[in-house]
Order: C-alpha cells, then structure tokens, then sequence
C-alpha cells in the first residue's frame, strides 16, 4: 500500500471518507459564516424581529440547509461526475408519492408512539380549550415553516452526501451507523436529554437512513421527520426534542403523567420507550412495504461507484 492509495480509490477519486470529510468541514465553516451574517443583519433591521423568534428561527434553519444543497450538489459533481438531482432533492418522477406516504408514515409512527404512551396510562391527551382558533391557526402555520427548514435541513445533512457517498464506496451500513451517530450527538445538548433519547435519537438516524435506502432520494425521509415533528408539537402539544416553546397554541394538550422511561418526560417521546416501540414497528413497515420503490435513474445514480469515464457516458446520455 502506498501513500497515494490511502486517500485516492482505483478510480482515482478522493475516497469517500475524505470527501465526506471535507464535505463536513466546508459545511461547518460556510453555515457558520453565512449563519452569522444572517442573522447580524436580520437583528439589525427595524421591525422588532427578536433573536428566539420565527425570522431567526427559519434563518438558523434554511441557511445551512442551503449550505448542504449548495456543497452536496458541488461535491458530487466534482468528486464523483454526478449531476444535482442525484443529491436526492430535485423532482424526480417519484418525488410527490414518496413525499405523501413518507408524511402519512412519519403521522402513523408518532400516532402509534402517542397510543403506546397513553395506553400505558402515561399521557392524558385533551383538545386545546384554552386558545381560540387564531392563535392555534398561527401556531400551525408558523410550525409549519419551522418543522419543514429543519426536517430538510437535517436531511440534507445527514441523509444527504455523507451518507450518499459513502454507500457508493459500498460502506452503506458504515455510513448509516456514523451518520445516526453524529444526528443522536447532536441533539445531545436540548434541554431534558437522557441517555435513552440519545438511542432513540441513533434509532431514529437509522430509521431515516432505512427510508433513503428504501427510494433513494431524500422526499420520503423528509416527509417522515417533518410529519413526525409537526405532529408532535403541533397537533399533540408534546415536546419536540426537549423544545417546549415552538408550539404554543397546538391543537391539543398533552399532560405527562410519567414514568419518564415510558413518555419521556420534559424531552417529549423521543426521550420514553414508547418512541422506542413505535420506531421498531415502523422501521419494519418500511423495509418490508412493497408500495415503494427507487426511481431506476436515482438507483444508477446512487448506487455503487462507477469509473469516471462511465460516469460522464451515463450523463451525456441523461441517465
């Protein structure tokens, strides 16, 4: 083995975990500028915008977002020939069905987890009589906007090129393994953490992970996590990851009554068991449902990685 042959493939590409790498790092120093500046600025206009309130939140959001669109489509281009949609995020011929059943299964997962909690006498769940309809209207349309910047954020991040180039490099467990690593660690710092919301939070990378797989583009994983936060904050009243205020008037009122191992307490179900069942059950439904399936150019696009010279065949020839 030479030094050559640690960081260049028999293709004479960058490997894959120094693409992801550097992949990473420019994300890291372009969010972190761009993020900054934004939010300097939007601070600084004249109409009252606070620094916890919507304007800043979709900011804190759709930047990086951005961020992750702009270096996943150009490191995929120039490290591996691929064109922008195989980035998994363009409207390709499967996109509307992948998002619409991924937003009823991300619905169906956290109604299930919401059953489990109140069947086992741990959530008293009542409509929200306390708020006319205007604020509970606002409500979910502010979530709304909030719970879509960042579920596509997150995607884009961690179901987007990193784990997208090293499946190409056939390291696809690999990559769904670190990537739920990184995503469970991350969110290691909201209020009301515990060790058990970190695995469901790991188990929850996966299961998104299973779903990119599953139509190897990144609608029906954003359509789980979106419905799957939306629904919790907004319809249910529960904690979103140890977040209590992005909901204030939803649709229904949740009260815990405990244990926290079963309903997670102040972090909200992602912190109990009953995320964990619920996760299990709907990580099997997906794997197992025959409904969907990859887009055949998605599938070329974003399976195992091909020389150089095929590459630019299949795209001048529009594969």
């Amino acid at each position: 083995m030479n030094l050559r042959s640690v960081f260049f493939n028999d293709y004479g590409r960058l490997r894959s975990g120094v693409r992801m790498m550097i992949f990473l790092l420019s994300f890291l120093i372009g969010s972190s500028f761009l993020l900054t500046a934004g939010l300097i600025i939007l601070w600084a206009l004249p109409f009252g915008l606070s620094q916890s309130g919507l304007g800043s939140l979709l900011l804190q959001y759709s930047v990086p977002c951005a961020v992750a669109i702009f270096f996943g489509w150009l490191y995929g281009r120039f490290f591996e020939d691929l064109p922008f949609r195989a980035l998994g995020c363009w409207l390709t011929k499967r996109w509307f069905l992948n998002l619409v059943v991924g937003f009823l299964m991300g619905a169906l997962s956290l109604g299930l987890a919401v059953l489990i909690a109140w069947a086992g006498g741990g959530l008293t769940i009542k409509y929200n009589d306390s708020d006319n309809s205007l604020p509970i209207l606002m409500t979910l349309g502010s979530t709304f906007l909030i719970f879509v910047a960042g579920a596509a954020f997150e995607e884009l991040l961690f179901r987007g090129y990193p784990l997208q180039t090293l499946s190409r490099a056939r390291l696809a467990l690999f990559g769904t393994v670190l990537t739920s690593l990184i995503f469970a660690t991350m969110h290691n710092g909201n209020p009301g953490a515990n060790p058990l919301s970190w695995a469901n939070t790991f188990l929850a990378g996966v299961w998104l992970a299973i779903a990119y797989f599953k139509t190897r583009d990144l609608w029906f994983p954003f359509g789980i996590h979106f419905a799957w936060n939306w629904f919790q904050g907004s319809i249910f009243g529960i904690n979103v990851s140890g977040l209590d205020k992005l909901a204030p008037a939803p649709i229904m009122r949740s009260i815990d009554k405990g244990p926290a191992w079963l309903t997670g307490s102040d972090y909200g179900l992602e912190g109990g068991l009953a995320c964990t069942i619920a996760l299990l059950v709907t990580i099997a439904l997906i794997y197992f449902m025959p409904l969907l399936k990859p887009d055949p150019e998605m599938l070329a696009l974003t399976s195992e990685e091909q020389s150089r010279e095929s590459r630019v065949e299949s795209r001048e020839s529009g594969v």
